[in-house]
């Protein structure tokens, strides 16, 4: 079963970095792993080398395509030690440190960055994980900064690791393209997760809706809408990055981005149907509630108007005045009870008429 994060992302405050200078790097958003991980995986078409990093070499890349992913970003000085090997703007560094960025996608004269916002369940805890991803494109190599270890690159690497499709034969441009692209893709997982969960409930809601049905639509609502937080600026980010003619990005590549731009928009547009269905499930929990209790009120407002008369019939012989009439009489308990049992036959038939039950 679908769980969330009980501390939302997003949401992280930005009160430490108030009245700082531009570029200084401060890391904004939660520690999640102990330490920083490195690792590089380094291929051309007829070879891969794939290990575990220490410190950042740049004289290492010789020939082909140099992956280097590194899992956790509070170590600040990590951070600025890579971005002063790679050349990389302050201003880039403190967006990477910052997890609560907005996605979007910058050019500078001798690299690209992107930042997206990565989105998985977590295949052990079955948790909606959102993690901020941040990707730059250098010459011959592609850097990735990731908050934590696990993410939905594992089929990327599997291939490179196989040489399955284009990947070993193609540039660092491709490999952008392939990470942002699994991004995206795993946008589609999760709304199926979404979906799923929306659909039970909603056959829930019909037959028995109860209290605790509601809370998980809140629920849904409330990370349905960080989902689409991180979908909605990715539109614009991968639009522009389609429309780049940045040096670093090769004409054959374009065409890919293009369509990592429609896998968005479907993205998009399936998140506000989501929204949609989430919305007209509160509608309808409303309404199978007060139907529900409509039809209670009902069964007792029947039961009420039955015993109206029988009240009535019963008050006035309970009354014990001394000269009421058949208080003598030997048959008059039994009158009265023939009496009230013939009342309240009338008024079921007539109810039954009228289709009240």
């Amino acid at each position: 079963m679908l769980t969330f994060p009980k501390r939302l992302p997003f949401m992280h405050k930005q009160s430490k970095v108030a009245g700082l200078a531009p570029g200084t790097l401060v890391h904004i958003g939660e520690q999640r792993i102990a330490k920083p991980i490195m690792s590089s995986i380094q291929y051309d078409a007829s070879s891969i080398e794939e290990r575990p990093l220490e410190n950042l070499d740049i004289s290492s890349i010789k020939t082909g395509v140099r992956w280097v992913n590194i899992d956790g970003l509070h170590d600040t000085q990590l951070i600025a030690s890579v971005g002063k090997q790679l050349s990389v703007h302050p201003l880039t560094l403190e967006d990477i440190l910052n997890t609560g960025q907005r996605p979007k996608f910058e050019e500078m004269d001798d690299y690209l960055f992107a930042v997206l916002k990565m989105i998985y369940i977590d295949s052990e805890t079955h948790e909606l994980q959102i993690e901020q991803v941040s990707i730059i494109l250098k010459e011959n190599e592609v850097i990735s900064f990731q908050e934590q270890t696990g993410d939905v690159f594992e089929q990327v690497r599997g291939r490179i690791r196989k040489k399955k499709g284009r990947i070993r034969d193609m540039g660092p441009d491709y490999l952008f393209y392939t990470l942002i692209d699994a991004v995206v893709d795993h946008y589609f997982s999760v709304m199926e997760v979404f979906s799923d969960r929306i659909e039970g409930i909603e056959d829930k809601l019909i037959t028995s809706p109860m209290s605790d049905d509601l809370q998980e639509i809140y629920m849904l609502k409330r990370q349905l809408l960080l989902v689409r937080k991180a979908a909605w600026p990715l539109r614009e980010a991968i639009s522009t990055l389609h429309k780049s003619e940045h040096d670093l990005l090769h004409k054959d590549t374009s065409i890919y981005f293009r369509d990592v731009y429609d896998h968005t928009i479907q993205t998009i547009d399936t998140i506000e149907t989501l929204r949609d269905m989430i919305s007209g499930m509160l509608d309808v929990y409303l309404s199978s509630v007060s139907n529900k209790m409509n039809e209670v009120m009902k069964v007792l407002t029947i039961f009420a108007a039955i015993f109206i008369p029988l009240t009535f019939i019963a008050g006035i012989y309970g009354m014990n005045f001394k000269y009421m009439p058949e208080l003598d009489w030997s048959y008059g308990y039994f009158t009265v009870l023939g009496i009230m049992f013939i009342v309240c036959a009338i008024m079921l038939l007539y109810f039954k008429r009228k289709h009240w039950f």
